[in-house]
């Protein structure tokens, strides 16, 4: 069980890279940014003019916007999200947001009371970067890990613990205790926050089964949950190719990603389609699930513009949050912008033509150096795929990550340590450890590798490099490396870790 203790943060400079006295070229396979040639720079550029030269729309644009949004932008996600994902979504199932990170407080704000929600359950390995928001609402020393299995997310101890957690409170009736928030008329306040990556998880790449999400619905129903699903990766998926098929002259179109539905339903929908539970306030429907949507890997973590899709009544909860009302809409003018880019096609094609199959790629490439350079080590690949739907038999993957586990290994972090002698940044194990519940769930033997921020020879030569580091710390011995000071740049900081 999770105590309330201060916790340790990560430093600020755990991932920076010697950019100028190094012999070795910095390699950041920690970082979780879209590659900079990846960024739709052009079609942003002719979005923007497009909403700037047009006074009807630049004029709103430009000004405070309506609670949940702005209106041509909610229509169109919910017409691209049908499609995507085979629903049925309306408009008033949305609102605009200012990123998932911001959604996430703001869902805490307004559908959480620290005196009567119990506690915080997080998958483990974690985005850690969560953990301070859940601890900025109140909840600090009460987020608790939940272990995965290849399916997902453990249901059995999620469900036992619960019920242990409940049993030594002061009851399920909550009763016992003061309310600080009236969420009337508006909003409801859950007893319990289950928080997940569903698919391609950051940081362990796996993909939660459609039993797993089934039963995670059925357990927050049963328990009065909300489950904060960060859907963020989910249009960012492609049949796996050996990289055997992908020589430098071979151009990505040769290999199409060709997915361009989801290949399984969204823990909102199952959710959506159960209709109203016992713990809804009559005449209201806010549903155990919400789908938090993000343009960050889409077109670029600087739009600051994500969406909630969830049930009417629970989207404009949050639209009612009090810094929304106040500033109006979040990401009033970039949501104008994004507006005209869907509209247009050219998000789409983006996606298509451009993301998935440099993703593609760069999976395909990294895979290969981890079994060619990193299991001969010991090494395992611990991130599943999923088997394609109406009797495809390829696999399927995306996102931007692999975590890899090495089993009576040494210390990622020791091994993180010495890589940063060889110019190179890895995200540790114990760096995605749910914070105040470390013990539960440990993983100092585990390394998440980002393959979207590096080109691809650099992702190469990163694992390389990485295989170098582990194969002289089991031999016991220093690397080859020469001495180096651990460098740093004071330019970079904590938010690349994203």
């Amino acid at each position: 069980m999770a105590t309330a203790q201060p916790v340790s943060r990560p430093p600020a400079n755990a991932s920076h890279l010697d950019n100028s006295n190094s012999a070795l070229k910095p390699i950041n396979l920690l970082r979780g940014w879209p590659a900079p040639s990846l960024l739709p720079a052009a079609a942003l550029q002719s979005a923007s003019a497009s909403v700037l030269s047009d006074p009807s729309i630049s004029v709103p644009a430009l000004q405070y916007g309506p609670d949940p949004g702005f209106q041509p932008l909610r229509e169109q996600l919910a017409g691209w999200l049908s499609e995507f994902y085979g629903t049925d979504e309306t408009a008033d199932r949305i609102a605009v947001t200012g990123g998932a990170s911001q959604s996430v407080a703001c869902i805490l704000q307004s559908y959480t009371d620290p005196s009567y929600t119990q506690a915080v359950w997080m998958v483990a390995p974690c985005y850690f970067l969560a953990c301070p928001i859940f601890r900025d609402s109140g909840f600090n020393g009460r987020l608790h890990a939940v272990p995965e299995d290849n399916e997902g997310i453990d249901l059995e101890f999620l469900g036992r613990e619960i019920a242990k957690l409940e049993a030594d409170s002061y009851g399920r009736d909550g009763t016992s205790g003061p309310r600080y928030k009236d969420p009337k008329p508006y909003r409801k306040i859950y007893r319990h926050i289950f928080y997940c990556v569903p698919s391609f998880s950051n940081p362990s790449g796996k993909t939660m089964s459609l039993a797993r999400r089934r039963g995670l619905v059925e357990l927050a129903r049963e328990w009065d949950a909300l489950v904060i699903c960060d859907d963020v990766y989910d249009m960012l998926q492609w049949p796996l190719i050996p990289a055997t098929n992908l020589s430098p002259e071979l151009h990505t179109a040769e290999h199409p990603s060709r997915l361009t539905t989801s290949v399984l339903p969204r823990l909102v929908d199952i959710d959506t389609q159960l209709g109203r539970s016992r713990h809804d306030p009559v005449g209201q429907h806010f549903g155990h699930a919400v789908s938090n949507g993000s343009f960050s890997k889409l077109v670029g973590p600087g739009m600051r513009t994500g969406w909630v899709d969830a049930t009417p009544d629970f989207a404009l909860g949050v639209a009612q949050t009090g810094s929304t009302k106040s500033g109006g809409a979040p990401s009033q003018f970039s949501a104008a912008v994004l507006s005209a880019l869907l509209g247009s096609g050219g998000l789409a094609r983006h996606i298509e033509e451009n993301l998935k199959p440099a993703y593609q790629r760069r999976h395909a490439l990294i895979m290969d150096a981890v079994r060619r350079f990193l299991v001969p080590l010991g090494a395992e690949v611990r991130a599943n795929s999923l088997e394609g739907g109406d009797g495809e038999r390829e696999h399927i993957f995306g996102g931007y990550f692999i975590w890899i586990h090495f089993p009576g290994g040494p210390s990622t972090k020791l091994i993180s340590d010495r890589c940063r002698e060889e110019n190179l940044a890895i995200g540790a194990g114990a760096l995605f450890e749910v914070q105040g519940d470390e013990d539960a769930v440990r993983l100092d033997k585990d390394i998440r590798l980002c393959f979207a921020w590096e080109d691809e020879e650099d992702l190469v030569e990163g694992v390389e490099r990485l295989a170098k580091v582990v194969d002289a710390i089991q031999k016991g011995g220093e690397h080859a490396a020469s001495k180096r000071k651990a460098p740093s740049d004071e330019n970079d900081d904590a938010d690349q870790f994203k």
